[in-house]
């Protein structure tokens, strides 16, 4: 404290009640309703409206899952770093954000003065973005914004978190795992359209014990080229009409809000009855459902999830997955074969 004193009488830029809160901790915040998101009811606490706006284009409307009796209260502070810095050249994208961890925290910094601090112990999670990270609102949401909310979620639950996409019926569902250019995104986007319950494209959280997943159903990212196999006009246009977000890869998407236009987005966790890989391959004989021995899925579990196998949680889920079965499904003529292949599976494992 003695430096902060020091600075503050030898500095007429200072902020003259720095020496009375030096942590700004009697700033004017706004404070989000909670949502219930994950399993957990989370309070967002900020001093921006830019950052508010952001937490409500991601998480407003969504149906609240509950995975135990007890939901945990979460609390996660969005702060927008003072303004002033100079005017950055003009970037096609920001600073890639560096992971970390220490102490029981979980955390990500950028060389912007970007960063997210992750407590789980405390329930608790900080996010501090820079004006120049605001200039790119789709990666603030995701790499900063979401990794706060899936990690808060995922260790204060003992969730497994996976690399996934989820789709379902009747309170039952299946893990869709692919490799990138397997089409994960266009099945996923051909189940919605066929009246499927979604629970999420890319991020599944499942507990362990009961093997019920949830997600987050905000958006589905589509490659245009995946619209060459929507016949209507009417399921087309609503994607044609929205945003479309670059990928640190280069790859643009449009993001398609689902909470628009009548999409099943699934009420309730669902209760997974088998994993699906999908592949690239075509299937040369019409069978696109392949059993795949529990040898051969667990191995190819543990390489498609190599976070969530390092997790203390892996070991009871994949010996229950892996008593459920696993699938590849080869490729048809058309993503329509799929969903039907899906369908089948889905209503044997209700059977069950």
């Amino acid at each position: 404290m003695g430096d902060i004193a020091y600075m503050a009488r030898n500095k007429r830029t200072t902020v003259p009640d720095l020496l009375a809160d030096p942590f700004r901790e009697r700033s004017a915040s706004m404070i989000r309703e909670p949502l219930h998101l994950l399993g957990g009811r989370f309070r967002f606490e900020t001093n921006s409206r830019e950052l508010l706006h952001l937490v409500d284009s991601a998480y407003a409307g969504l149906p609240r899952h509950r995975l135990s009796a007890v939901v945990p209260r979460l609390r996660v502070g969005l702060l927008l770093s003072p303004r002033g810095q100079p005017r950055p050249r003009r970037r096609l994208e920001p600073s890639t954000l560096e992971l970390l961890s220490t102490a029981g925290f979980l955390g990500g910094a950028t060389d912007s003065s970007d960063f997210v601090l992750v407590a789980p112990r405390e329930r608790a999670a900080l996010v501090v973005v820079s004006p120049k990270m605001l200039r790119f609102p789709y990666h603030t949401r995701y790499e900063l914004i979401e990794f706060a909310v899936f990690m808060l979620a995922a260790r204060t639950q003992g969730l497994v978190a996976l690399h996934a996409a989820c789709v379902g019926r009747g309170g039952h569902g299946i893990l869709l795992m692919g490799s990138s250019g397997a089409g994960k995104s266009t099945v996923a986007l051909q189940c919605l359209l066929q009246g499927l319950d979604f629970v999420s494209e890319d991020s599944v959280f499942v507990a362990p014990d009961t093997l019920r997943a949830t997600g987050i159903a905000n958006f589905l990212h589509v490659r245009a080229d995946s619209l060459r196999w929507i016949e209507r006009d009417s399921d087309a246009a609503p994607i044609r009409n929205s945003p479309v977000i670059r990928r640190r890869s280069g790859v643009k998407k449009f993001e398609l809000d689902l909470r628009r236009g009548g999409y099943r987005l699934a009420a309730s966790p669902l209760r997974i009855g088998a994993v699906v890989f999908l592949s690239a391959q075509k299937s040369q004989d019409g069978r696109l459902l392949r059993p795949l021995l529990k040898s051969t899925l667990l191995a190819r579990l543990a390489k498609a999830q190599s976070y969530a196998a390092g997790q203390p949680q892996w070991a009871t889920f994949a010996a229950r997955l892996s008593d459920l079965g696993g699938f590849e499904l080869r490729r048809g003529r058309h993503p329509l074969e799929a969903v039907e292949a899906l369908r089948s599976l889905l209503a044997r494992r209700r059977t069950r």
